[in-house]
């Protein structure tokens, strides 16, 4: 089945009851039993609720994996694989990453006796290296936030199976349209299912999918035991989302060639990343793994002035100042400031996040309009 196609009709089987078209919202706390232990499937909604169980689905299918499981947000997706681990084990992680992943791994899981890395995963023999017998999880990002670094999922894989380590990839930059994890060799499929899935910036949920039906079974214990589950609304609007995703992440990748482009060839801007561009370290790789190139970049001004950013960041009027990403309407942020304030600026300044650095979320307004309102914000 093509991707559109599945898209449109994952998760979505006509209501047996009434016919409806679209999965109803059950919103409903608990399910009547026949007798002690006899019923149709459903129980208690933290459990088990027909809305999610379609949500849930779909997930499986537009990753092309088995299984899917949806969370109340995408650090409670994260959370859930990090409760696989025990004190003393070790997690090998990506040193450029959202801030909300770093914050959890650092300040809640750290202080539990987990170790964790970070290393420059674009580089698999440092991945190899930082193995040790106590490696039990790999957690990468590609492209990665806010840098857009480009990991080579298939020989992180390869890596992670030989060792017998986890290999869980945060593919919520790409999303499902752009790239499978799966398919290359990864176990578990993290999202921030707010972005683009959802994709209308009205929806906090996460999920994650996996073909294993052991770890699958592993972590379905933790969703229900410890009950990070979306409720019946917000697994509607992810499905009804998901629905467009393809039409919306094609303008999102026509969009966003077209204002990387216009950024690289300003007077004033200093650079731009972006994987798209043919000279980006990770581009070979891009181009294998990925189907298209995506809408989120960042990028420099030659006057680096944390006030010059800020006046840019501040003067947009199209570009809304405001943390998140992978809506339909397009988003400016500061990393420094916003989605990343909780990784210590000289980690942040090692890898490269510099305070003047500027992150956009291309939406799938007319780009000339999006052009317009960038050009007269840097002036």
């Amino acid at each position: 089945m093509e991707l559109a196609t599945t898209f449109i009709h994952a998760g979505a089987e006509p209501d047996p009851s009434t016919g409806a078209i679209m999965t109803p919202i059950y919103q409903t706390s608990t399910f009547v039993q026949e007798a002690p232990g006899v019923h149709k499937g459903f129980e208690y909604a933290r459990s088990q609720n027909p809305t999610r169980f379609a949500l849930e689905s779909a997930f499986a299918a537009i990753e092309q994996g088995k299984y899917g499981l949806a969370f109340g947000s995408g650090v409670a997706a994260t959370d859930a694989v990090l409760k696989l681990l025990q004190p003393g084990d070790e997690v090998i992680a990506a040193n450029d990453m959202y801030g909300g992943t770093y914050r959890l791994f650092t300040k809640i899981y750290q202080k539990f006796g987990i170790r964790f890395l970070f290393t420059d995963t674009t580089v698999p023999e440092n991945v190899q290296q930082a193995i040790t017998n106590k490696t039990k999880l790999i957690w990468i990002e590609t492209p990665t936030n806010p840098l857009m670094n480009i990991t080579d999922i298939a020989a992180i894989a390869a890596i992670a199976k030989k060792a017998n380590i986890w290999l869980c990839v945060d593919n919520t930059f790409a999303s499902p349209y752009l790239q499978n994890p799966l398919t290359l060799g990864a176990d578990i499929v993290m999202h921030s299912a707010t972005k683009y899935l959802s994709g209308h910036s009205d929806v906090i949920q996460g999920c994650l999918v996996m073909n294993d039906e052991t770890l699958r079974e592993q972590l379905y214990f933790i969703q229900k035991s410890c009950g990070a589950v979306p409720g019946p609304m917000d697994c509607f609007l992810v499905l009804r989302g998901i629905k467009t995703l393809h039409v919306r992440m094609q303008r999102h990748c026509e969009n966003g060639q077209a204002i990387a482009h216009f950024l690289r060839n300003h007077p004033k801007v200093a650079q731009v990343y972006w994987c798209g561009f043919e000279d980006h370290r990770g581009y070979a790789t891009a181009s294998k793994q990925m189907r298209g190139f995506g809408g989120m970049m960042s990028f420099t001004l030659k006057d680096d002035r944390i006030e010059n950013a800020k006046r840019v960041l501040s003067s947009t009027h199209l570009f809304s100042l405001a943390e998140s990403l992978g809506g339909v309407e397009s988003l400016i942020n500061h990393p420094a400031s916003m989605t990343h304030a909780s990784i210590p600026r000289e980690e942040r300044l090692k890898n490269g996040l510099t305070d003047s650095l500027i992150r956009l979320s291309v939406g799938i307004e007319d780009v000339k309009d999006l052009i317009e309102d960038l050009n007269k914000a840097i002036g």
